[in-house]
Parts: structure tokens; sequence; C-alpha cells
């Protein structure tokens, strides 16, 4: 029986062992799937497997299995490979079976060669995806999930000699000089029957049926551009070769894949040579060097997993069960346990974004509905449940959205901090867009994943002229804000790409964007220095109660939610007399939003259904935001 480091740091031996009991029957590849997903589901399991995500790749084993953490940013053309190949020794005539399956490149033996006439020969079809860290994900994700691994990796010089020394900057240097690649695992290379890297040209072949067909000069190339749709973002851009379900994946989404690793520097070489353009029919030569580059880049810089197991996550919290859904006993008492508590929870909560927000404890309120907000449904082109809020009343050209962004990093999963000036509007690249000559979807700002926690300075917004550029980005904070979609340009047409971000506006007075809700700010406290103040809030927290803090908003936004029969008409009712009260200033509006923070006051105590007791708390916390709104609009004599 193959044990723990089998599995572990030779999956592909598995599944050979698997493959040879069951060819020629095809039920092979279910059962390897079902072999990985029972092994997986062993006590803690999963926090054995290295992940891409903690551990640089060159710490990692080639063709071990690894995991990644990550969000669908593109996704390629279907590609051909070998599935099953039949190798066959000259000398003997002897014939092997062998699956491409997991693999980029062919195996064989020594004395052996590919028998690509083979009747015995499958041609299968997998799903290439370009996948990037999860955009904005919070340093406390990272490192409680690089805390709880129990993986132990360290460099290894039996595979790639010196490999740990060089960094990400040299890697882009191999990439431009690709010369120095090959002499470095030309000279290292030879060849023996078993070892997957034994042997280079001709003895094994790429697996995708499109490869070394390109002709490039990658010496004319600039650095490989990984991607990402935010700036300053770390971390390894991968490609994710899928084998089944592929259609149930879509762009944007955040995955966890569980596959086999492929570094193999053979990659690199085929797809980096220059050869003899003479022997190339320009007409036969379907892709542009730009598309290769792209699609095939160095596997040192951007390894490929071949997808044994994936799934959606349905968040990123390392701190919760990751489905939530499951009817395991082990979820059901950590949400039983967690909502037997949430009480002293949620007060903790209130006065630590009291204290953050200067002392004002009703804009406290508000932003605890807005960050458990979420998109639950759609109606028609309506997205229901979202929530954006618009803190109006904020000190100027100071750092309190700063400050109030790095605490709010603190709590949620993925955030990012927007900084709006005429400036970034103007030169920043909010919308994804199609690049036709590489053949890819290039990154925006606002190519984020589901609940992504969106703050927006407005305070640092100065008089100046929009561009163009400027004009489309602040359309599509709008759209993003209204409908939650945001319309990819693909050149000759826009597509929509729906999403889920949770808006914060910022500003001094009225914001410029839509929002769902102005809470206008009445600090109670001036700080003299802003960023010791905002720095003690965060020590004085214990990190026990940091953590409960970060379950607390991750759990409520999935939780389901409903209104009684009975409580549905006792609000109609309601809201009738309020309109016979006062017909001027109670709308169909005002109902919509008094019932969105009724939800998500319910949820924020725990409560899956609405009571009399919150749709009346909900109606006050709606008078007082109002009450506030008219006085300032008093004050100043102009609306906010």
């Amino acid at each position: 029986m193959p044990c723990v480091g089998d599995w572990l740091n030779s999956p592909l031996s598995i599944v050979q062992g698997i493959f040879a009991q069951n060819v020629p029957n095809s039920d092979w590849e279910k059962k390897v799937t079902e072999y990985f997903k029972e092994k997986l589901k062993e006590n803690n399991a999963t926090n054995w497997v290295p992940s891409l995500n903690d551990v640089p790749v060159h710490y990692l084993k080639p063709n071990s299995l690894v995991k990644f953490r990550c969000m669908v940013q593109d996704m390629f053309d279907p590609e051909f490979y070998m599935g099953v190949y039949e190798t066959v020794d000259p000398n003997t005539n002897a014939r092997v079976l062998h699956f491409g399956k997991y693999r980029d490149v062919a195996e064989c033996g020594p004395q052996q060669e590919i028998d690509l006439n083979s009747s015995q020969t499958v041609t299968s079809e997998r799903q290439t995806f370009y996948c990037v860290p999860v955009p904005g994900e919070s340093a406390w994700v990272k490192e409680i999930s690089f805390f709880a691994s129990q993986a132990r990796v360290s460099p290894s010089t039996s595979y790639t000699p010196s490999r740990h020394k060089r960094s990400y900057e040299e890697d882009e240097d191999m990439d431009l000089h690709p010369s120095k690649q090959k002499e470095q695992h030309m000279g290292n290379n030879c060849c023996s029957g078993g070892d997957i890297h034994g042997c280079v040209e001709p003895k094994r072949l790429e697996t995708e049926a499109s490869a070394g067909h390109h002709v490039i000069s990658p010496n004319c190339s600039p650095p490989l551009d990984l991607n990402f749709p935010l700036p300053g973002e770390k971390g390894p851009a991968c490609l994710v070769k899928v084998y089944e379900s592929w259609e149930s994946f879509k762009v944007n989404d955040v995955l966890e894949v569980f596959g086999v690793l492929s570094v193999d520097p053979v990659l690199s070489i085929v797809n980096s040579e220059e050869r003899d353009s003479s022997t190339l029919d320009p007409m036969e030569c379907m892709d542009t060097a730009e598309e290769q580059r792209v699609h095939s880049p160095p596997a040192s810089l951007v390894p490929r997993i071949h997808v044994i197991l994936a799934q959606k996550l349905q968040h990123i919290n390392p701190l919760l069960p990751a489905c939530l859904n499951e009817e395991e006993s082990k979820t059901c008492e950590f949400v039983s346990n967690f909502m037997s508590e949430l009480s002293p929870v949620r007060a903790e909560l209130l006065g630590f974004l009291t204290h953050a927000l200067l002392g004002d404890s009703l804009a406290a309120e508000y932003l605890i509905l807005h960050l458990i907000s979420t998109v639950y449904a759609r109606r028609d082109v309506l997205p229901l449940g979202k929530f954006t809020v618009n803190l109006s009343g904020c000190p100027r050209n100071s750092t309190f959205t700063e400050h109030l962004y790095r605490l709010i990093q603190q709590l949620v999963p993925a955030s990012y901090h927007l900084r709006m000036s005429i400036e970034s509007m103007n030169h920043s690249r909010f919308i994804p867009h199609k690049d036709y000559t590489a053949n890819r979807l290039v990154s925006g700002l606002l190519q984020l994943a589901s609940n992504t926690s969106l703050v927006i300075d407005e305070t640092q917004l100065e008089q100046g002229q929009l561009d163009t550029a400027g004009v489309h980005n602040v359309t599509a904070l709008g759209n993003l804000i209204t409908w939650q979609k945001v319309d990819y340009d693909f050149n000759y047409h826009r597509m929509e790409f729906p999403c889920n971000i949770n808006v914060l506006i910022t500003s001094e007075g009225r914001s410029l964007l839509p929002s769902d809700c102005q809470v206008h700010l009445q600090p109670q406290i001036i700080p003299p220095n802003m960023e010791e103040y905002m720095s003690s809030l965060l020590t004085a927290v214990l990190p026990s109660v940091l953590n409960k803090f970060r379950i607390y908003l991750s759990l409520l936004r999935l939780l389901d939610y409903s209104i009684s029969d009975e409580v549905t008409k006792a609000v109609e009712e309601d809201f009738v007399e309020m309109r016979k009260n006062d017909p001027e200033s109670v709308t169909a509006d005002d109902l919509h939003k008094m019932l969105l923070v009724a939800r998500f006051l319910s949820l924020s105590a725990g409560q899956t259904t609405l009571s009399r007791e919150r749709w009346l708390r909900a109606k006050q916390l709606e008078a007082l935001r109002k009450g506030r709104l008219l006085q300032q609009k008093c004050v100043n004599g102009n609306e906010l």
C-alpha cells in the first residue's frame, strides 16, 4: 500500500500503478481522482500538501503534489495532448503503453521511441487557466495559512543544481537570455530509464500538439509581465491544466487546486529555442511570437500545475472550514459554537470600530453592516444585497482613510485601497481588455475576486481635467457600484462580468460616485497624532479577539436569511403608516434601504430571520442617519 510520501512526493508513480492495473479499461482516470480524493479526506491531509502560496517554487520537488489558492485571471484555448501513447524498442520491437495525462512532456525509456502512428494512441483535450494569487489577499490570510501547513520542504540540489540561489530577477534574466538556461540544464542532463528529467531530444516529445511550431526571438523581448490585476502583488502565476469539468469554472473564480507540479526545464528550452525559419511555413504558424511567449512562459517563472482535484472556494478565510455548506459534524459544531458567543464578539467589534471612526458609534454600526454585506441574488440586472457606504465628513488631506483602510485590511481576507486622484484616474488601467496579438486578457484594477473590500479615498481628489481614460475609469467605478458588474473591453465589443465587491467610499462632502447609503462622520475625538492613535488600537486588541472579528465578518455573509409572511405583512402595514404621516420623504427606495439595513442588522446579531425588534432598530438607525444629513445640510446650506 503506498505510504504518504508516495502520493505526495511521487503522485505520477501512483497514477502509473493505477494506469497499469486498469489499461485498456478507461476507468483508470476516474480511479486516480477517487484515490487522491480519499487521501485528501484523511485527517488534516490537505495541510501536508505544500502550497505554492507559501513555498517558493524552487523549494518544491518537480512532479510532486502541490496545492495553489488562486483566482482565474484568464482562460486560454483548449489544447490537445496524447492521453495514452505507445513506445517501441527498435531492437526488440517490445511495445509499452504510457499515460500522457498530468504531464507536459511524453516520457520514454532508453532505446525507446514513441510510435506516433500507433492505433493505441488516444488524443485528449484539456483546458489551461492562467491563475494568479487572489488579488489583494491580506497578509494575515497568508500567515495563518502558512503556519497551519504541516508540509516540510527544503531546497534540494538533487534535481536542479543551485536553483534555490536564483532570485525572481535572475529568472527574468534567464527569460531574456534563454541560452544561459539551455546551457545550464543541458550540461546536467543524461539519459536514464525512469528519470523524468533524463532525456531531452529526441527521447521525449511535448504532449501539447501545437508546441514546437513557433519562431520567437526572446533576446528582443521585454521582461515577462505576470499580469497581476493589482500593482505590487507578489507570488507565482501558474498555468493550471484542468482535465475534468472545466466548464464549471469561469474567469475571476477563486479556486483551490491540487495537482502535479511541472517546472520541467525542457519547456523553456523547447519554447525559447530559435529555429531555422526556412523550415517553417509562416502560414502554418497559428500563433504570433508574442502569443507563444505569453502562453508558454519559462516554467521557472510560471510553473504548470496538472490538476487532479479542484474546488471553487466560498471564501479564503483560513480560520473557517473551507466548505460551510457541507453537513459535516465538525463544520456544524464550529458554526454552532461560534454563534453561541456572537453577541460579545459583535459588541467588541462595535467598540473597536467606534474607536477607529473617532468615537462615532452610528458610523461603526453601518460599517459592520457594510462589511457583512454581499450580493445574494440578482433580479434581472439588479444585484440584491449590495451595500455601498459613502462615509462623508472625513478629514481632507489627512491620513485618516489610509489608517482606517489598514484596520479594515486586518479584518477582511482581501482588500484594495484606491486613492482617487486626477492622475490615478487618467493613468491607471481599471478595465481588463483583450490583447489579440498575445491572445490574452490583460488585467485591470477592477478584476477582483468576489467579496473583496474596495476602499475608495475621495479625499485625495483635487480640481483638474479628466481625460478620456479618466472618464471611462470613473464610469467603470459607477457601474461596479450600481450594477456590480465590470464591462471588459474586447475591442469590438464589451462583455459584462458580474462581480460582488464591497465598496466603501470616504469623502469630505457627498461622493461624486453613487452609493447605497451615505453616513456623515461625526468625530467625538480628534487625536493629535492619527498614526499613533490608530496603531494603538490594533496593539490593544488581543490576537485571539482579532481572529474572532475575522471569523464573525466572514461567517455572517455566508448565512442564509429569510422573512416570514407574518413579518412581511407587518412591515408593509408599517410602511403604509409611514407614508401617511410623511408622504413626501418616505419612498419605495427608503423601504428598500430599510429592509437592507434590517437584513444585515439581523445577520449581524446571528439571526437568519427578520424580527419585529430588528425592524424597529433598522428604522431607528435610518432615522438617526438621515437626521445627521439634514443637520449637515442646514449647517452648510447645501446638500452633501
